[in-house]
């Protein structure tokens, strides 16, 4: 499809260059041959008068410094001329030719790496919701078989169903967000960055009580311009994601430095860290990391999703790891001009 496409490209070049060089090499042609004509028609009103004037006996007009021109030379002189346009629109059309189809490969590079991450993303959410439907699927066709279902049967079925369906709508809404574009909602407001910390740690209290994890913060004040739902689903998802791989019964610690235009924030965590390897691909999409994090629940989107949030909040995310010895997730935020 996409040397295809190249080939359609390239040809839509050659064909701009080609009508273009075709029409300049006419205009040349039609004006050099007009002048050769011109000539001509000069040379033969030469020879006729000379051949009058001998049979009159009249002697030749002395020349006006004009030259003597062949008439069979002037003709050769016009089809070189032809062939000279010809050689040289042939080798335009050549250049023209391996260099459009570079250029075409060039444009249409991006397009390529679109669809191929459009096609990966289809797949890796295909496998993600196959799982839920064929296990909903296995589960009812298995209780259809039995003759008789007590009520602690249905009632676990159900049971299992709806954990099903809520895996489902969550991975569902996380996929809505991932193409979702933040950039065209109007609910952009100013608001204080420790008032979105404090409501992100709100969030998580209970999931951090169940380790005995610590959440301490200490950030400078700081108004930023953005849609605070989607900033404190950011922090939620960083804090969740700090507690999933922490150990029991240690901290977590939010930090920030303000300068004249934006503000750094870290989330530091005291877990089992990300492995080199891993590192560069954390925030791509269904990625998950090796055996030892990967057990745990989730999709491989969150990290996504945040980083999606922060980017079009105009800010960066970054991240520095060591396994056994914690993450620390570094955000970057404009400050408010307002």
């Amino acid at each position: 499809m996409f040397t295809q496409a190249r080939l359609k490209l390239t040809i839509y070049y050659l064909s701009i260059i080609t009508v273009i060089s075709l029409f300049f090499s006419l205009a040349i042609y039609t004006n050099v041959s007009r002048q050769i004509e011109g000539f001509i028609r000069i040379q033969n009103q030469r020879i006729q008068q000379f051949h009058q004037n001998d049979d009159l006996g009249v002697p030749p007009p002395r020349p006006r410094n004009l030259p003597i021109i062949s008439v069979d030379d002037l003709k050769e002189q016009q089809a070189k001329l032809f062939y000279s346009l010809l050689f040289i629109n042939s080798s335009i059309l050549l250049l023209a030719g391996g260099a459009g189809y570079l250029l075409a490969g060039r444009t249409l590079q991006p397009i390529k790496v679109m669809m191929d991450k459009q096609n990966q993303f289809i797949a890796d959410a295909s496998h993600e919701l196959r799982t839920p439907i064929a296990t909903l699927q296995a589960e009812m066709e298995s209780s259809l078989m039995a003759k008789s279902i007590t009520d602690k049967i249905a009632r676990n079925l159900i049971k299992s169903n709806l954990e099903e369906v809520n895996h489902l709508k969550k991975l569902t809404n996380n996929l809505l967000l991932l193409t979702s574009n933040l950039t065209i909602n109007p609910n952009l407001q100013n608001l204080q960055l420790a008032t979105i910390i404090k409501i992100a740690k709100s969030r998580v209290a209970s999931l951090a009580k169940l380790k005995n994890i610590k959440i301490s913060s200490k950030i400078p004040k700081a108004i930023i311009r953005g849609n605070q739902n989607s900033l404190v689903e950011a922090f939620i998802i960083l804090l969740e994601n700090a507690i999933k791989y922490s150990h029991s019964n240690s901290s977590i610690f939010i930090t920030g430095s303000k300068s004249d235009h934006k503000i750094s924030l870290s989330v530091k965590d005291q877990g089992i860290g990300i492995s080199a390897k891993d590192l560069p691909h954390i925030f791509e999409r269904f990625y998950r990391a090796d055996k030892s994090r990967s057990n745990t629940d989730g999709f491989g989107l969150g990290l996504s999703i945040a980083k999606k949030i922060i980017t079009d909040h105009h800010g960066s995310i970054s991240v520095t790891s060591a396994l056994n010895k914690g993450s620390t997730f570094t955000i970057t935020l404009p400050l408010s001009k307002i």
